[in-house]
């Protein structure tokens, strides 16, 4: 008789052990579920890249060509610091500095629906303007695989997004982002409330 009383007592006790631990967890787990902008990656830059090639080009095309051949001056020059190699540079640079400060998106961005946002604050200052899209696509432009990294980054930035803190997105892609976070029980809940009898 009294052995099998035992199995039965340990089990009751195994139960209430179970019973404590469930109703008094030691942390409470919240799960939020949010909405973010989806990253542009490498792909779709490139194509928008090519669309603003092919404006600055056609810029260059109606307004500098003419003036030089108009003025007799040499549109052959084939370094940078010649006078037709300069003045498409700053053209190339004054384009994508005003359009990202004044639209935060060049022609093919526009084209593709990305957009250049800051990762901190709400609005992008001349000064990170001028760091991304002039000394960032410099060296961008210059060295190749520093652009490739847009491709291996997991905001899917370049060396002209680090530079400058930016990333860019799609204007109307999201992706669902859950972030789980864990926090203690407090000690008054974990303490047992007295029965009243």
């Amino acid at each position: 008789m009294t052995d099998q009383h035992k199995p039965f007592e340990l089990e009751t006790s195994v139960e209430k052990d179970n019973q404590t631990v469930s109703q008094n967890p030691a942390y409470t787990v919240e799960r939020k579920e949010q909405f973010i902008h989806k990253p542009a990656g490498f792909w779709v830059r490139f194509w928008a890249y090519l669309i603003d090639l092919l404006v600055i080009s056609s810029i260059s095309s109606i307004v500098i060509y003419p003036l030089f051949r108009i003025f007799g001056w040499d549109v052959q020059g084939t370094t940078w610091y010649a006078p037709i190699g300069f003045l498409t540079g700053i053209i190339f640079y004054a384009y994508f500095v005003g359009m990202t400060k004044y639209f935060y998106q060049t022609v093919g961005k526009m084209i593709f629906g990305l957009r250049v946002v800051p990762l901190k604050g709400d609005s992008l200052s001349f000064i990170s303007i001028l760091f991304r899209e002039w000394i960032g696509r410099f060296f961008s432009a210059t060295i190749l695989p520093l652009y490739w990294i847009v491709g291996f980054t997991p905001k899917k930035q370049g060396l002209h997004d680090f530079i400058a803190d930016t990333m860019v997105i799609h204007e109307q892609a999201y992706e669902k982002k859950v972030e789980t976070t864990y926090q203690p029980a407090s000690e008054a809940s974990q303490l047992h409330q007295p029965k009243a009898f």
